[in-house]
């Protein structure tokens, strides 16, 4: 016969263990010293370089994407679209963490603000990609809109501004979301010009408590809860534009 109550007694006791070994670990790791103050410092940066690059990809993405098309369908801007073409094969092409690093040692080698290099790299590579979604939202827009648009006295550009981008930018919504979700898990890249973001921060305290569970797995936690919050509210917006249309 099994002997339930020792097993139970044995199960309780590793588990008691388990959870002494767990409160030892997470005191060492975040409140001795006050450790998770690492984390905290670094998810502001995190945020902050997130935030700030997904404006100037925007606003870079928009304006390449609108220099392509327009020389597409008119061939004007030559070589503007020329300039946008190499740069979008030159950002696309190669790593983000070489992007990086030639901004900060090379680029802007003479600035001592990490976090604003660290803005403009993650921006310039994000416009890229923004620019080729937004391009191929344009492309998907029937000729017939931009004839109509034109046909009630509208110039090329207030077209494009009111009927063409706005429908554009709800066709692509879902990619231009996936877009900035990949901005803000790439940023973790950010600690090798030795900015102090979230994942550095994380590193920090396993470079002083020698143990990598708890720090890693907290950053990893920080980060999905970041990305499925995203997620949630473009989801929201994606049903409100359904709804409005």
């Amino acid at each position: 016969m099994i002997d339930f109550q020792n097993t139970f007694i044995g199960i309780w006791a590793w588990l008691a263990e388990r959870w002494d070994t767990f409160h030892t670990a997470f005191y060492l790791n975040f409140i001795k010293n006050d450790r998770w103050q690492y984390l905290w410092r670094g998810l502001g940066v995190t945020l902050e370089v997130a935030f700030f690059a997904v404006l100037l990809g925007a606003v870079l993405g928009f304006t390449v994407a609108i220099i392509r098309s327009t020389h597409d369908k008119h061939g004007r801007f030559g070589l503007l679209n020329f300039v946008c073409r190499v740069y979008l094969t030159v950002v696309r092409g190669t790593p983000m963490v070489v992007q990086l690093l030639i901004s900060y040692f090379v680029i802007f080698a003479s600035v001592n603000n990490k976090v604003l290099v660290a803005i403009v790299a993650f921006g310039v590579n994000s416009g890229a990609y923004v620019a080729e979604i937004i391009r191929s939202g344009i492309s998907s827009i029937d000729r017939g809109q931009m004839e109509a648009g034109r046909s009630l006295g509208l110039s090329y550009w207030q077209t494009l501004r009111y009927i063409i981008l706005p429908q554009a930018v709800k066709n692509v919504l879902p990619a231009l979301g996936n877009e900035f979700i990949v901005l803000l898990k790439e940023t973790s890249v950010a600690g090798y010009i030795a900015l102090q973001d979230l994942t550095k921060g994380g590193d920090i305290i396993r470079s002083q408590t020698y143990s990598a569970f708890l720090p890693y797995f907290a950053v990893a936690a920080v980060y999905l809860v970041m990305v499925m919050t995203f997620t949630w509210l473009l989801g929201k917006l994606e049903r409100r534009l359904q709804t409005d249309a």
